[in-house]
């Protein structure tokens, strides 16, 4: 018995590793490999690493906008969220990837997905002082009534930041 749970757990890590260095594809831009992934077609496009994140996350997050617009050929779920209940536009739109966010736009991205604790990609971008993402987020619709979790908006975080730019775009 020992034996068999010694190998379950030998198994288990090994498995671990062997994602990571899957998800590090996504994190590292790394087209080739990915291409050669999917290829094999036992590859879930949009399965999660042990975070929640799904290689369209990460391949925003780190800015790999070549990936990205590869991976937004191949039937990701581009509203997918991670264990906190964030998407992909909303890590472009926390990190200032105007790139990423214009291509995710021009798929149909949820403009006005929600997370966990209520905030929106506008949010995220007001907050973090991205003007030119506001404009582009507003002028293709999103809400700037949404309230977060504790019942602030994008303009209530764009005050909080002192970031008047963004507070004459959303008054």
């Amino acid at each position: 018995m020992k034996y068999i749970v010694y190998l379950s757990i030998i198994f288990f890590t090994m498995n671990l590793q062997s994602q990571e260095v899957v998800f590090d594809y996504f994190r590292n831009g790394d087209i080739k490999s990915v291409q050669r992934l999917i290829a094999h077609q036992d590859f879930d496009i949009n399965s999660t690493d042990h975070y929640g994140y799904s290689p369209l996350m990460l391949a925003v997050y780190h800015g790999q906008t070549d990936l990205v617009r590869y991976l937004l050929k191949q039937h990701v779920n581009i509203d997918q969220q991670d264990k906190s209940g964030n998407t992909s536009l909303m890590g472009a739109c926390f990190k200032g990837y105007m790139d990423i966010v214009d291509l995710l736009i021009q798929k149909g991205v949820d403009i006005n997905a929600r997370n966990y604790n209520g905030a929106t990609a506008l949010i995220y971008a007001a907050t973090f002082g991205h003007k030119d993402i506001v404009t582009t987020l507003l002028n293709n619709g999103a809400s700037i009534s949404i309230q977060d979790s504790r019942g602030n908006t994008a303009l209530d975080h764009a005050r909080i930041q002192g970031n008047q730019e963004i507070i004459e775009l959303l008054f």
